[in-house]
């Protein structure tokens, strides 16, 4: 499989105020000081750091051990974070359902496409003079299709948890589409 040779893009009508659906697109930001992005909206030219980096400088702080640096326990199950179009993923396959549903939108097979849409499973309750938040369930994705409301969640592996808010939106008469 080739890569893509430009980044993902989607239609400029679909991005209303930073927003495409319900997710916010965010602008790619350069980390500079307020001196650099002073001199930088002045000339227009990006602040050059790794000139200035000096190896010699007695004030530098050391680097970090090549040992320390590498001990990153892995996510629990073995998925990947990412972000493609400003937009954040718990995972590539996620990541790649996105831009599968965006295309679909596109070519006018699917409409009112969501991202992240949360449904109340149980309202708030006060238990041994507690206060309990709500029982909330994230759908990855919400669409229409047909006419029908269709609820997706990319999943890797079916968890206890999500068995248990499964059965909950089905309760309610709502069916989670699964895709593996």
């Amino acid at each position: 499989m080739t890569k893509r040779a430009t980044a993902l893009r989607y239609p400029e009508e679909a991005i209303k105020d930073g927003r495409f659906g319900t997710a916010t697109v965010r602008q790619p930001a350069m980390s500079m000081t307020t001196a650099q992005r002073r001199i930088y909206e002045k000339t227009g030219v990006p602040p050059q750091t790794a000139a200035l980096d000096d190896p010699l400088d007695p004030f530098a702080a050391p680097a970090p051990h090549p040992v320390a640096a590498s001990a990153k326990k892995p996510a629990k199950y073995r998925n990947t974070k990412c972000e493609a179009g400003g937009i954040k993923f718990d995972s590539k396959r996620e990541r790649k359902r996105w831009h599968e549903l965006v295309q679909m939108q596109v070519r006018g097979e699917i409409s009112d496409l969501q991202l992240q849409v949360p449904f109340v499973l149980a309202e708030p309750v006060v238990i041994a003079g507690r206060k309990r938040p709500a029982l909330r369930y994230v759908a990855d994705f919400v669409y229409e299709q047909g006419g029908a409301q269709v609820i997706e969640d990319v999943k890797g592996r079916v968890t206890e948890g999500y068995r248990i808010k499964r059965h909950l939106m089905a309760a309610r008469g709502l069916t989670i589409v699964e895709v593996k």
